[in-house]
């Protein structure tokens, strides 16, 4: 559901805004729900994925220790 809201538009902005409305035979609402869902998709900062992390080993020496760690694996016992 959209939340409502009011945008005060200097009159030069409203003037071309109307007519671009008028030449893509769109509601002004329209391009503006757009050029706003734009400007966030941009601006908006940026969340991590929850999953990010979840496999954590709690280990800090994983890189140093792969090799070693991984030794054997894969081969018949």
């Amino acid at each position: 559901m959209a939340e409502k809201t009011t945008v005060y538009l200097n009159p030069v902005d409203h003037r071309r805004l109307k007519a671009m409305a008028e030449v893509e035979n769109r509601p002004t609402a329209e391009l503006i729900r757009e050029a706003v869902a734009e400007y966030v998709r941009r601006h908006a900062p940026r969340t991590k994925p929850a999953s990010i992390g979840v496999g954590s080993s709690g280990r800090h020496d994983l890189a140093e220790q792969a090799e070693d760690l991984l030794k054997g694996m894969g081969e018949d016992q």
